[in-house]
């Protein structure tokens, strides 16, 4: 027997150890997924590149699961450096110690394994998960991450007759770790390349569809740096599902998907039986990037023709009336029977306002980007460790106002203080040129409202939608303009709260929110894991078991 068989074999007893200690109902089926994450030679844009694959694979394998089921992942880190996985839009109730963000996961070490044991509890939709440290997202580890609902739960459309997966995303012909270097000089990355879709360029990619039937597409913006927008040459888009929200099934010709967004679409092939194009272009820069795949008709009489599609242009408006446009389907069922829109968001008092405003500072001489005035810098020990054993000089709490200060910004390990059940708004205000993208680990919020100029306690309330908006985890906020979300503080634990931009993520634009309460009960929340890696100032400690 190889060492690598042995490793796994006693990796698989370590894991049939944890499940028996696991107080799950029984009718919670588990999923099985063991990962090799190598390096390996891409060439996506025709151009050699050092990318990260899992068990060879360039994106990652696809995760496909039913609500409520139990994912363990035994993640094999066969890299020369430090890893970890992170899980967008995977709320992990009661459990950040599987969200795989440095601010709560020591890495996984160079030749070991960490296995990761969630539960898709009580969700459903369109989700993917990515590589969270340095800029390893430029090259590659990331996947489709889909919650199927569970038998005799209706869905508000008919089964398609196929379930595509589009992970999109701009792309950098230079390695992750020439781009690192950038950003460690304190230098802005350049404008990318290109633009990939599943790992591929320009027409890599086919999506074989039967005349007369009706496709889901589950679209992700899994890049770096920009909004995307996506076409079907000739056919209209019906939006069904946001970041597990069922939604009111508007039409769409094109619909734009922001950084660390995901969107689910029904496209019907009602055209003549041809190949067109799928069309996947930047938004909001210059010059604008476009790529392709193409939608085949089974019985198709000619390839694509002719140029793809054009999209919207640089202009906001059209952006911003399409997001607001995306309503909640009142009527439909969620991951249980009872309708979505049961829960009455806008008929419950908020009891805190936090308002986060993004900067682009130069600190010490280096570009930096800060929430409020603070830029983040990582601790020597994950913060959630850090709590968990109460060691202090890692973090402490207030360290980042929840009001913007328009100060000079500075450098600090930044984590707000919340109490579990309070029932927030948050407002992201932009007061830069550019459109930033936002996500909250562990939490879907109710996006209430959207607009420009500056937000204010008196007026810009007047607008929210406080009946049918959408609950999602991330949101954009357009140029010189504002974005406020509710959100139910159900879920303790210390959550990242970032950039989807991953530039401004690695420079600074984010802070840690530790949702708080005195109770030491696993009912709100549970146990650092048997199998926990210990880093920093908690290494040699020992965990308690499940």
């Amino acid at each position: 027997m190889s060492n690598k068989t042995l490793q796994i074999s006693l990796s698989f007893l370590l894991l049939l150890s944890l499940f028996s200690l696991l107080q799950v109902k029984a009718d919670d089926p588990y999923r099985f997924f063991t990962w090799n994450v190598t390096f390996g030679d891409i060439w996506p844009l025709g151009v050699k590149q050092q990318g990260i694959l899992i068990n060879g694979q360039f994106p990652g394998p696809q995760i496909e699961c039913v609500t409520n089921d139990n994912i363990i992942i035994n993640v094999f880190n066969s890299l020369n450096e430090p890893f970890l996985i992170s899980w967008n839009g995977i709320q992990q109730r009661r459990n950040s110690w599987q969200d795989g963000v440095y601010g709560t996961n020591c890495p996984i070490p160079p030749g070991k394994n960490f296995t990761y044991i969630l539960q898709v509890k009580d969700q459903i939709g369109s989700y993917y998960y990515f590589p969270s440290l340095a800029m390893h997202k430029a090259a590659g580890a990331f996947g489709g991450f889909r919650i199927l609902s569970r038998p005799m739960i209706p869905v508000p459309f008919p089964p398609p007759s196929g379930d595509y997966t589009i992970l999109a995303g701009d792309w950098f012909k230079a390695n992750h770790t020439d781009l690192k270097a950038i950003l460690d000089r304190g230098q802005r990355l350049p404008f990318p390349d290109g633009i990939l879709i599943n790992g591929h360029g320009w027409n890599g990619n086919t999506f074989t569809v039967q005349q007369g039937k009706t496709y889901r597409f589950r679209i992700s913006n899994v890049g770096l740096t920009t909004c995307l927008n996506i076409r079907f040459q000739g056919h209209r888009m019906k939006l069904v599902e946001v970041e597990g929200s069922h939604t009111l099934q508007n039409t769409y010709s094109s619909l734009d998907v922001c950084l660390g967004q995901s969107y689910s679409v029904l496209v019907t092939a009602d055209q003549q039986p041809l190949d067109y194009y799928i069309a996947v272009s930047t938004r909001f820069t210059s010059p604008v990037l476009t790529t392709t795949a193409i939608l085949h008709y089974s019985n198709s009489a000619r390839g694509v023709a002719g140029p793809p599609p054009g999209g919207p242009t640089v202009e906001i408006d059209f952006s911003l009336n399409q997001a607001r446009s995306i309503r909640w389907n009142l009527t439909a069922s969620g991951p249980r029977p009872n309708p979505q829109g049961s829960y009455h968001y806008g008929l419950i008092n908020t009891t805190r306002t936090i308002r986060l405003a993004n900067s682009a500072p130069i600190i010490n001489g280096k570009q930096r980007y800060a929430i409020n005035s603070v830029s983040f810098i990582p601790a020597d020990t994950p913060l959630k460790v850090a709590d968990y054993y109460k060691i202090s000089g890692v973090f402490y709490v207030g360290s980042i106002p929840d009001r913007p200060t328009f100060g000079g910004a500075y450098l600090q390990t930044s984590v707000m203080e919340a109490n579990y059940r309070e029932y927030i708004e948050i407002v992201f205000e932009n007061y830069e040129t550019t459109v930033q993208s936002w996500h909250i680990d562990g939490y879907a919020f109710f996006v209430v409202g959207m607009d420009g100029g500056q937000w204010s306690s008196s007026g810009s309330r007047k607008s929210y939608n406080l009946r049918d908006t959408v609950a999602r985890y991330s949101i954009q906020v357009y140029p010189k303009s504002w974005t406020a979300i509710y959100m139910p503080l159900d879920n303790v634990g210390m959550w990242n709260i970032r950039s989807e931009n991953w530039e401004r993520q690695y420079l600074g634009q984010q802070f840690y929110l530790r949702v708080y309460t005195p109770s030491n009960s696993w009912r709100d929340e549970f146990p650092i894991p048997k199998n926990a890696l210990l880093c920093g100032r908690a290494a040699g400690r020992k965990t308690r078991p499940l």
